[in-house]
């Protein structure tokens, strides 16, 4: 198999897997926001659900985490594929194959 088609098969593991980690910090910076809401609206204690915010906290501090490896890894990938002598273009700011705009638009179209 050519290189450049092995290279685009993981590029495009990589840009999923990147546009899932920001999907899921979204996911959960909204979940820590609407359990402070939720906690106004019912007018109760700063205490109450606390020790599952902190959780929730946890969790976006290690998806925080995971992001900054994967850009790390990123930066690797690219060096290697530089080594494997594969050349690429740039490809701007269009989802990629893989990431979850491009998975989205595909179930969007499908119903």
């Amino acid at each position: 198999m050519e290189k450049i088609f092995v290279v685009k098969r993981v590029a495009a593991k990589l840009h999923g897997s990147e546009a899932a980690i920001d999907a899921a910090m979204v996911q959960t910076a909204e979940m820590v926001a609407e359990l402070v809401q939720a906690r106004k609206d019912l007018g109760v204690s700063a205490t109450v659900a606390s020790v599952a915010t902190d959780k929730i906290m946890a969790a976006l501090t290690a998806l925080g985490e995971a992001r900054s490896a994967m850009v790390a890894a990123h930066g690797e990938l690219d060096q290697t594929r530089l080594r494997l002598g594969v050349r690429t273009r740039m490809m701007g700011w269009d989802p990629k194959e893989g990431s979850l705009a491009v998975e989205d638009e595909r179930l969007s179209e499908a119903s």
